[in-house]
């Protein structure tokens, strides 16, 4: 066990954290930037205080959230969260940090790898507290399945980390769809330029010795045992591993594929294939891959299909009136019978009917939907008791259906085939050996269930 690790243990008392949450708040009086004007500051637990950790969290606390405690397996990497509250207590295991802390907490914000994406966020959910977690929401479908039902059965406030859900983009696009203006959808096409991380490689043998400040049996969690390797899975590049991550799909398809589950709501997809993929498929992700989920018509929204493309591959196959059309480097097509809207970037950034002549034919679409006050104030404004706990637009209620359906592609890439889905059943009915990729193995000590 680590110094750093003891030291959390001997100071892993009621008194102890009871001190921490007041000097905490003492701290954040210090610190604040915006004035929470008098209203109790909600007190946050901070998982993972690398990139997207640490973005989070520096978002809240401009808000006025106050840090009690914050969890990092590496103790390296938690130094600018550190120095902003010095008397939060710091842990490298959230078990034990929502163990000791969960009479001091009001909230917990989850940006670590994937694959613990599920456990922090449901043992903070069955404790009570707000959830704040990054994207993908899960690791596995089971995993969604499971926040998903628990976003019922536990009263908090929830978010996804795509933020660009709070923007300006797909309400436009949700809004032009649902007022009638791009007829009925034909198909979807979305690409991205990830990964920007080693994909398609084979697991490299032998072992490395593990950094001091590194707690490695954590780190793994809930997935099987390896050897660690200097520069192959943690810091950064885990994203391509299986075990860890969810490639480039999970990546970003909760951003770029926004947009069709707001506005299409399309439900359960009747079929998931790989239409093409490249690179080894072990242990990691492939370098490439395209892939097709087909939509069974609803209302008067005929069956449609939607094509998921990575490594920069774009579309080819488009209709006469958009061949030449300039494509940006990550975005989408929706292609309707009266019109076709590009969505540039990864977020729905800038949203356009093309060509540009039919833009100006149809105009804006009237207004059906809030605008946002910002990704993260919208959940800081449910725990805080000013807005409605579904306030948050992102909520598990929307972002679990929506990340078990784009997690179904990744089983597709596993099987290498086209596989047939019963969405209601939750399994896969062309291939029942399919089925093992919706859940995984958990070591003894992570397996956490509703």
């Amino acid at each position: 066990m680590s110094r750093y690790t003891r030291r959390s243990f001997l100071r892993n008392t009621s008194a102890a954290a009871a001190a921490a949450a007041l000097a905490g708040r003492a701290s954040w009086a210090q610190n604040a930037k915006i004035s929470t004007e008098g209203k109790k500051a909600p007190n946050l637990a901070v998982i993972g205080t690398g990139g997207a950790g640490m973005m989070q969290a520096r978002e809240f606390i401009k808000l006025g959230a106050n840090v009690v405690c914050f969890c990092d397996v590496d103790s390296a990497r938690q130094k600018e969260i550190g120095e902003k509250f010095p008397n939060a207590k710091t842990y490298q295991d959230y078990r034990k940090m929502l163990d000791v802390h969960k009479n001091d907490i009001d909230a917990v914000t989850v940006g670590v790898p994937d694959h613990h994406h599920y456990p922090a966020t449901i043992l903070a959910m069955q404790m009570g507290k707000h959830c704040y977690t990054q994207k993908p929401l899960t690791h596995t479908v089971w995993e969604a399945r499971q926040l998903a039902e628990a976003a019922k059965k536990y009263k908090v406030a929830t978010q996804m980390g795509n933020q660009g859900h709070a923007n300006e983009g797909w309400r436009l696009l949700t809004e032009w769809y649902k007022a009638g203006a791009l007829g009925q959808i034909k198909v979807v096409h979305t690409w991205t330029n990830r990964p920007v991380w080693p994909q398609g490689i084979k697991t490299p043998e032998g072992s490395d010795p593990v950094p001091e400040t590194l707690d490695w049996d954590v780190w793994l969690g809930p997935a099987p045992k390896r050897a660690f390797k200097k520069d192959v899975y943690h810091p950064f590049k885990w994203r391509g591993w299986w075990d860890f991550g969810c490639g480039s799909l999970g990546d970003m398809g909760c951003h770029t594929m926004d947009g069709l589950f707001w506005a299409l709501d399309p439900g359960h997809p009747t079929a998931v294939e790989v239409v093409s993929a490249s690179g080894p498929l072990d242990d990691a992700f492939p370098k490439q891959s395209v892939i097709r989920w087909d939509f069974p018509a609803k209302g008067d929204q005929p069956a449609f299909s939607h094509f998921w493309y990575d490594d920069s591959v774009q579309p080819k196959d488009l209709p006469e009136e958009l061949k030449g059309l300039k494509l940006p480097k990550t975005g989408n097509l929706f292609i309707g019978t009266k019109a076709t809207v590009l969505c540039s970037g990864d977020y729905g950034d800038t949203v356009r009917i093309v060509p540009e002549a039919k833009m100006k034919e149809i105009g804006k679409p009237a207004k059906l939907f809030e605008r946002s006050p910002g990704h993260y104030k919208e959940w800081f404004m449910a725990i805080t008791g000013e807005k409605p706990l579904d306030f948050p637009k992102s909520n598990f209620h929307y972002a679990a259906p929506m990340t078990a359906t784009i997690q179904l592609g990744n089983i597709a890439l596993k099987c290498g085939k086209r596989l047939e889905w019963d969405g209601v059943k939750g399994e896969f009915t062309n291939d029942k050996n399919a089925n093992q990729y919706l859940t995984k193995q958990y070591p003894a000590g992570w397996k956490f269930d509703v």
